[in-house]
């Protein structure tokens, strides 16, 4: 891509994040919305490949509808209310349709047919921003709206959409697709806790960022797209293969890693809100996305093929994407015992 062509779209991106986090008025959030729909399109589409055409239509089509449904939603809250605020959304219909809105454009289950076959048409990199970054706005707006939203609603698409990221993500061997899966798995327990304790929300989200950074950032330096390919990727790379592991563990919600924090303090606030079962399952069905995982650290670490000449181990990978990988790989694993901090703060 042209250098200036990907300044352009990396302030444009900076600029939506920043018009939507900061507002309070609807339709400046749906401003910032429309700028990172379109500042993302050129890098879905920049390889000019078939699959990449198809996953910037599919998420073009997909992020143009639930823009509608966010506008048509603030629009009849404001007819009947004359309020624009973000914080002041009180009519039902305006609730349900601002749910369903923010749910198409994370990928909650439901509205999830997209977001896999997205993530698969792109580029590591640019599935990187579209698990990480532009996940950042919706979850903010649910966040300022959270008062207002009902919670049966939410607590069965959260359920569904663990229990769907956790099953569709045993069967596929492509890594981007199980890390799309993971991703919607994660929105399910961020969105379960967020009635009860939105600054939780924020910090399981901030968490899952980092872990995914890390998956990403390993895998795009090791050019890792398969399962098949994981495995001879050790013979090369072994300590960015023993941080893959490890973040993948985390991701799992192992302790004592840092992945263990959210998904501890999400069942401690449901039990105290008296929904033990809702607790119950979604920590359960966990177990269907630890099974994948657990699938992906064994293929990249135990499973060893025939070493041959042809992959000796390269000791020196070069140090501009080694320094990233190490900073965000050590808070991925290290920061629970930062938790009676964190439990403070929330």
């Amino acid at each position: 891509m042209n250098p200036h062509a990907k300044l352009i779209t990396s302030l444009s991106l900076l600029l939506g994040t920043t018009i939507t986090i900061s507002s309070n008025h609807w339709m400046m959030a749906w401003t910032g919305l429309e700028i990172n729909t379109l500042a993302i399109i050129p890098l879905i589409s920049k390889s000019h490949h078939p699959r990449a055409i198809e996953a910037a239509i599919k998420y073009f089509l997909v992020q143009a509808a639930a823009s509608t449904l966010v506008l048509f939603s603030s629009t009849i809250n404001a007819w009947h209310t004359g309020q624009w605020d973000l914080t002041q959304l009180t009519h039902p219909t305006s609730c349900l349709l601002l749910t369903a809105a923010i749910a198409m454009k994370l990928g909650l289950v439901p509205f999830h047919f997209w977001f896999p076959e997205v993530l698969q048409g792109s580029s590591l990199t640019t599935a990187l921003l579209l698990s990480t970054v532009m996940k950042f706005p919706p979850i903010t707006i649910l966040y300022m709206s959270s008062h207002s939203l009902n919670p049966t609603l939410l607590t069965t698409m959260a359920i569904a959409s663990a229990a769907l990221g956790g099953w569709m993500g045993l069967n596929q061997t492509q890594i981007r697709k199980i890390l799309a899966f993971s991703s919607i798995s994660h929105l399910g327990w961020m969105s379960i806790i967020i009635i009860y304790s939105p600054k939780l929300t924020l910090l399981t989200f901030y968490l899952y960022s980092l872990m995914t950074t890390t998956v990403f950032l390993v895998l795009n330096t090791t050019k890792t797209m398969k399962l098949s390919t994981i495995m001879i990727s050790w013979t090369k790379t072994p300590m960015l293969n023993a941080t893959l592991m490890l973040t993948l563990l985390s991701l799992a919600g192992l302790p004592p890693l840092t992945g263990f924090l959210p998904k501890w303090l999400i069942i401690h606030e449901l039990t105290k809100q008296e929904m033990t079962v809702a607790a119950t399952v979604i920590a359960m069905l966990s177990l269907l996305g630890l099974f994948f995982y657990l699938r992906l650290a064994y293929y990249s670490t135990i499973t060893l093929p025939p070493n041959s000449t042809n992959h000796m181990k390269q000791w020196h990978i070069n140090k501009l994407t080694n320094t990233p990988i190490a900073i965000v790989a050590s808070l991925s694993m290290l920061l629970l015992p930062l938790s009676p901090m964190i439990l403070i703060s929330i």
